[in-house]
């Protein structure tokens, strides 16, 4: 594994134990999960859906979507996160199939196996983002939903993301985004469309970090939600 990609794993790996704190490191993640979730409820649905969530962390959006009826599998490759993740699960009575897996691995065992695949904060994480699109696509089973969301590469989401979310404010912690793997909407687009893909819906969230709160709608300058959907065989 890359350096640099080690050293991602090693920054989430670092949050494990504080991730499930509502006023701890993740703070953004708990204020921002309801919306994420119900994006996607209402997207594509949940209940009764194979779902996978890639990138799952220590398992909010898991625990939200299984809570909604989904039947989801989790996968990351920091392997902390994810026993805090089964952890918490299993204090929650919530029965999620977490797995310390690459997703080109699992692709190459579960192809088409997942009605939902969700990328959710991870691709400006990973160090070939467009070969996780690849991937994403793969594990979906025709007629399937993709759900991804990231954030832009500009001026004003350095600023608001990077100068203001972790220096400034402490939302995150310091380093925990580079601004040269952000990504461009039109970026993330491209792969999909390379993937096979249709981008059904393309659409900014906004945080107050004063008010704790999230709304979609906005113009994708900084956060963005990328809803596609993958041709039926």
């Amino acid at each position: 594994m890359p350096s640099n990609q080690q050293s991602e794993l090693n920054k989430f790996d670092a949050m494990a134990a504080d991730w499930w704190d509502p006023e701890g490191e993740m703070k953004p993640l708990h204020d921002i999960n309801p919306l994420r979730t119900d994006y996607i409820e209402r997207k594509a649905g949940l209940k009764g859906l194979n779902v996978l969530d890639i990138g799952c962390g220590a398992g909010l959006l898991a625990e939200a979507m299984a809570q909604r009826g989904a039947h989801v599998t989790g996968i990351d490759l920091a392997g902390d996160t994810i026993e805090a993740a089964k952890r918490h699960a299993e204090q929650s009575g919530l029965d999620i199939d977490y797995r310390v897996v690459a997703s080109r691995d699992l692709a190459a065992d579960m192809a088409g196996a997942f009605d939902i695949v969700v990328a959710y904060e991870m691709l400006e994480h990973v160090d070939e983002p467009a070969h996780t699109v690849d991937d994403c696509a793969r594990l979906t089973a025709p007629g399937g939903d993709l759900f991804f969301s990231t954030i832009n590469r500009n001026p004003l989401s350095w600023a608001v993301a990077i100068g203001g979310g972790e220096y400034v404010l402490g939302l995150l912690p310091r380093g925990t985004h580079e601004y040269a793997k952000l990504i461009k909407p039109a970026e993330l687009s491209g792969w999909c469309r390379n993937a096979g893909l249709h981008v059904a819906d393309l659409t900014g969230m906004f945080y107050n970090p004063l008010l704790r709160k999230a709304t979609l709608g906005h113009r994708p300058d900084v956060n963005y939600f990328i809803h596609a959907t993958k041709p039926d065989a």
